[in-house]
């Protein structure tokens, strides 16, 4: 029979932190899961020390990849082997911080069967483990329309639901799973499809912990002028496509984050990472050099201006919150 949920772990040379990670889903308080994790064609001691649980508990899989796939496509294998109804990742060097985690987060999803995604606050901790801040962009534990969250990271620039840590998702509903095609911002976009096909339910309590440091894929992708292919390609989906009838901004904070996406390819290459040539050309080919040239002085008198209404718009979210959906 399969289990109810599948927790999958994907790995690459975590071995230091894989430890805390399992033991973290082996406490849990909910227990019919499988826990799948499939390395990545790790160099270090991940093999040995997963094989040693593996051969503990019965649902434990281990997986090596033959050759090294990458991070997406090694998170798309998880997917595609999930058994389970529900899937909840976990990334090798995070860990699940509440031994409720699992089972909040199913009674959400069973609670609502229109919601396709759960997400909770999450705590931030160093690379020992030290805690360093609780992050919550949600100002209750509530559901909200799916369409609304999305229309909010955009206007944010931000992907305000979480890491894969943070969040558990229908498997039903996962389609195709993770766009190959992008780095940075692969997960947000994930959660966008997720968010049009249904509704979004959030715990305001942080059940996972995601560890910062500077091994962490994300943080080398933020370092690769390639990531501006992935802003460019949400841009396209999202905010400009006619077919997106949910997207509710207006046409100047279109504008806006048009420049801004330029503005980032100028200031890549302001910190030596992108080359002067590559850099104009990209602008020349996106709104135009001259159009940059003359928006500069507008962009820097309104990008104060719009911290502040985001700001604002955050503290009137908070004092009284999204109203809770029924249906998407």
């Amino acid at each position: 029979m399969a289990p109810r949920v599948s927790v999958l772990i994907p790995t690459y040379n975590y071995a230091q932190y894989l430890p805390e990670a399992i033991e973290s889903v082996l406490s849990q308080s909910y227990t019919d899961f499988e826990l799948l994790i499939i390395d990545d064609h790790s160099t270090d001691e991940t093999a040995r020390i997963v094989s040693r649980y593996a051969g503990e508990d019965r649902r434990i899989s281990f997986k090596i990849n033959p050759h090294n796939v990458g991070m997406v496509e090694n998170w798309n294998m998880c997917l595609r082997q999930a058994a389970g109804e529900y899937v909840k990742y976990l990334f090798a060097d995070d860990l699940l911080c509440s031994v409720d985690a699992i089972r909040l987060m199913i009674e959400a999803l069973d609670d609502s069967p229109e919601v396709s995604l759960v997400a909770s606050a999450r705590q931030r901790i160093d690379k020992t483990g030290r805690p360093m801040a609780v992050l919550a962009h949600f100002p209750a534990s509530e559901c909200i329309i799916g369409t609304r969250v999305i229309n909010r990271c955009l206007r944010h620039q931000k992907n305000l639901i979480g890491e894969p840590t943070a969040v558990m998702f229908r498997k039903c509903l996962s389609g195709e799973g993770f766009n190959p095609k992008l780095r940075q911002i692969v997960d947000m976009e994930f959660w966008f499809r997720l968010l049009e096909r249904g509704g979004f339910a959030y715990i305001n309590r942080p059940l996972v912990a995601f560890r910062k440091h500077n091994a962490q894929q994300t943080m080398s992708n933020s370092r690769n002028p390639l990531i501006l292919d992935d802003t460019e390609q949400l841009l396209t989906e999202y905010v400009f496509n006619d077919q997106k009838h949910y997207i509710e901004l207006s046409r100047i904070r279109k504008s806006y984050l048009v420049y801004d996406y330029n503005y980032q390819i100028w200031k890549l290459h302001r910190q030596g990472i992108l080359d002067r040539t590559m850099a104009r050309g990209r602008i020349a080919s996106g709104c135009g050099w001259p159009r940059f040239l003359l928006g500069y002085p507008l962009y820097k008198v309104c990008k104060p201006f719009n911290k502040f209404f985001l700001r604002m718009e955050n503290r009137r979210y908070i004092a009284s919150g999204l109203a809770p959906t029924t249906k998407n």
